[in-house]
């Protein structure tokens, strides 16, 4: 392959962390700071729905319009005018998450290795979350949004992982072909989904991700390291 592109995951890939933990702290975190004005439960089956609304969009409209949709049904029309308040957690409440995910140096190192070489690089993390919160976990793993040609949110995007279509969306607004591009993630389902694209994929493995317990010998995979020659060599080609 001509590598032109790599894509990276983000939780999980650039920012190390328990993504169960951090799903939960997250959404105990947004009911307790709306619970004067919707039911707790309530309030997190709605986010669930919308997530899973988005993770099925068929690109008929950008996930955000989608997972609004969706809350506006739940909560009414008028629930619609409390957005911006939504917009603020995410500005400020959002950030004492930090503390739930761990940090590495060799992402940022990869990240500024690959810019010197030329190579586009893409922040795809799966995007059911508003671009401020990905920008904020973009920097808790000591990167900034400058360093990526292309990054992934609910407002951008019509697609989600696994759907192969969200790879392909990406490598085209890039202006790249999928077999140009090396995806780097740790979710066994839906990172390496990528593959079905043309896409090359390398499945990073210290914070792994693989819920139906597949074998995981036939991707690329280990380490930063590991992920580092594995790049190397493949821009040697």
């Amino acid at each position: 392959m001509s590598l032109k592109a790599v894509l990276f995951d983000l939780d999980g890939t650039l920012l190390p962390m328990n993504q169960d933990m951090f799903i939960n702290s997250y959404l105990e975190l947004i009911a307790d700071k709306f619970a004067d004005k919707y039911d707790p439960k309530t309030l997190i089956k709605t986010i669930w729905d919308g997530t899973t609304a988005m993770v099925a969009n068929n690109g008929e409209r950008t996930n955000e319009e989608l997972f609004w949709r969706m809350f506006g049904e739940e909560f009414g029309e008028s629930s619609l005018k409390d957005k911006p308040l939504f917009d603020k957690f995410y500005t400020s409440d959002f950030e004492s998450l930090k503390e739930k995910c761990g940090y590495a140096e060799e992402p940022s190192k990869i990240v500024a290795f690959l810019r010197n070489a030329g190579v586009a690089i893409a922040l795809a993390t799966n995007p059911i979350f508003p671009r401020t919160a990905t920008e904020k976990r973009a920097r808790w793993a000591g990167l900034e949004p400058s360093d990526f040609k292309l990054v992934t949110s609910y407002e951008n995007s019509r697609f989600c992982k696994p759907n192969p279509a969200y790879y392909s969306d990406i490598a085209e607004r890039m202006g790249v072909t999928c077999k140009d591009c090396l995806m780097v993630g740790n979710d066994v389902s839906d990172d390496m989904s990528a593959r079905k694209t043309g896409m090359t994929t390398f499945l990073l493995t210290n914070c792994l991700i693989n819920r139906k317990n597949e074998d995981i010998s036939e991707y690329p995979n280990g380490g930063f390291s590991d992920l580092l020659k594995y790049i190397e060599d493949l821009l040697i080609k």
